[in-house]
């Protein structure tokens, strides 16, 4: 199957490139067309097929990743056209729904879309996807197999693909500034700054794969941890002090109200 990756930047490029350190996909199967000189010449060297222009990608692939960023959507998915007719394409591009995506491309092809995170680029990604797709079966279970190969997938309406988004598309930013945070306190408190951070990733690594692989609550978790009248019950007092949780439920709300906007071209 020859697969196009309309935009090839930071999550198009970490599905691209996690694609083939899986072997879900070769380079001389890829088409790859991007607005950046140093991105096509970047996969040009890996073995990827260049094009010149997202007409010729278009017609060169038989499913097509638009990987662009929403505001640039509109433009890029006119210039497909056509070329879409009888194929299959699958968006990543945050917010742009289904008909908003089909009004823009024109033509008749059919059509996923679904909600990735960069962290697929080391196989630990998380994907949303639309439930109610119209891909055939072969392209469906080509959508599984490539993504469950880069991190696990989750088949939800795609009314809750925004929330996805809010929740996981941007949540590395939100756990990248958690484990700094907790670097930081080790390294205010005398540990080296590589240590620090090596101790705080692993640390949240290790908590995510105990929820993941128990299927025990975060909640029931926690409290196997906190001791009575020991240090990590205090901990867990003084974030709830400065509003730790409220704060992160408020950020999966406001990142995903952030999320509609943007598929509204605001």
């Amino acid at each position: 199957m020859k697969v196009g990756f309309l935009g090839a930047g930071a999550m198009g490029g970490a599905i691209l490139s996690g694609s083939i350190k899986a072997g879900i996909l070769e380079p001389k199967d890829i088409y790859v067309y991007d607005l950046i000189e140093d991105i096509r010449d970047k996969y040009a060297a890996m073995g990827c097929n260049v094009t010149a222009d997202n007409i010729e990608l278009g017609n060169s692939a038989d499913i097509v990743l638009s990987c662009v960023k929403p505001q640039q959507a509109k433009q890029a998915l006119s210039e497909l056209g056509d070329t879409l007719d009888g194929k299959a394409l699958i968006s990543i591009m945050a917010g742009i729904t289904t008909d908003s995506i089909r009004e823009m491309t024109g033509g008749s092809f059919r059509l996923l879309r679904l909600m990735p995170n960069t962290p697929a680029l080391v196989g630990m990604g998380a994907f949303s996807l639309d439930s109610g797709n119209d891909l055939t079966d072969e392209e469906k279970e080509f959508a599984q197999r490539l993504f469950e190969s880069l991190g696990i997938v989750e088949w939800m309406p795609e009314n809750l693909i925004d929330t996805a988004c809010g929740l996981a598309g941007a949540g590395p930013a939100y756990i990248y500034l958690v484990i700094e945070a907790l670097a930081d306190g080790g390294v205010a408190e005398g540990l080296p700054r590589k240590t620090a951070q090596n101790l705080a990733a692993q640390t949240v690594m290790g908590a995510a794969k105990m929820v993941l692989e128990t299927g025990q609550h975060p909640g029931f978790l926690k409290d196997q941890v906190c001791s009575p009248g020991g240090n990590t019950i205090v901990g867990i007092k003084t974030l709830e002090e400065h509003g730790v949780r409220g704060a992160f439920i408020e950020t999966v709300i406001n990142s995903t109200r952030r999320t509609h906007e943007l598929g509204k071209g605001k």
